[in-house]
């Protein structure tokens, strides 16, 4: 049997959650998520000051959002190939502790730290875009995982910015193969056609923020960018947890 959650048994689930940490930490000493040490002072995901310091910014250009020497708009890469987003936030490498709390998330059902996290992602944001939407999700990969943790993600993310979030933008129009150990050119083959809008689009705005988890070669957002400019949107932000390089060709 699938497990199948919903949204009404998450919200449930991220209530109970908030309770819990509200009432718990009131009696027991709190201690870092990761490594188990007592807590310096209170932080969103409840990490100790040497854990902190693996979350702290790195230089990046401001278009793809891969590490630089120092900080620029644009990298030589951009230059020469511009991605299909003018701009790309993240909270950092995908690496640890990140890699650790995406894996909680996704695959432990932590539906918690979705908060959390987006609390993280929203204080390097400069210029959030007026509307959020998410990478959707086909309907099979759904009843299967239960939920959707870029959904989760900009849900959260809205809250914290004050700003729209178009939860039912995107539809996935056919399953796909995970993306995950893919390369660059099996990436874009494999999305080919995978997404729409649900309903035709008004009103939109020139400015929208797509969210995702993790970001690699980009083949994901690629369709979504293409699809948003059609109908107008002139600037495009990339708001993920994650920016990783994309693996070297074979």
């Amino acid at each position: 049997m699938h497990p199948y959650f919903g949204d009404a048994m998450i919200n449930v689930m991220l209530m109970l959650a908030n309770w819990l940490q509200k009432n718990i930490k009131r009696q027991i000493p709190q201690c870092c998520h990761l490594c188990g040490l007592s807590l310096d002072s209170p932080h969103a995901l409840s990490l100790c000051s040497a854990c902190r310091l693996a979350l702290q910014p790195t230089p990046r250009c401001q278009r793809c959002g891969l590490t630089t020497a120092i900080p620029t708009k644009q990298c030589g890469r951009c230059l020469k190939e511009p991605p299909w987003w003018q701009a790309l936030y993240c909270i950092g490498d995908y690496r640890y502790p990140l890699t650790q709390y995406i894996h909680q998330l996704k695959y432990q059902r932590q539906f918690w730290l979705a908060k959390p996290l987006a609390q993280q992602l929203s204080t390097v944001i400069t210029e959030p875009a007026p509307v959020l939407c998410a990478v959707p999700m086909h309907w099979r990969r759904y009843l299967w995982r239960g939920f959707n943790q870029s959904d989760q993600l900009a849900k959260q993310l809205a809250q914290h910015l004050q700003v729209q979030y178009w939860p039912h933008l995107f539809h996935r129009q056919r399953a796909t193969a995970p993306q995950k150990g893919l390369h660059r050119k099996q990436r874009r083959h494999n999305l080919y056609g995978a997404f729409g809008f649900t309903t035709p689009i008004y009103a939109l705005g020139s400015h929208v923020a797509i969210i995702d988890d993790v970001v690699t070669t980009g083949s994901t957002l690629k369709p979504l960018c293409q699809l948003l400019t059609k109908v107008g949107v002139t600037q495009i932000d990339v708001y993920c947890l994650c920016r990783t390089p994309e693996p070297s060709e074979p």
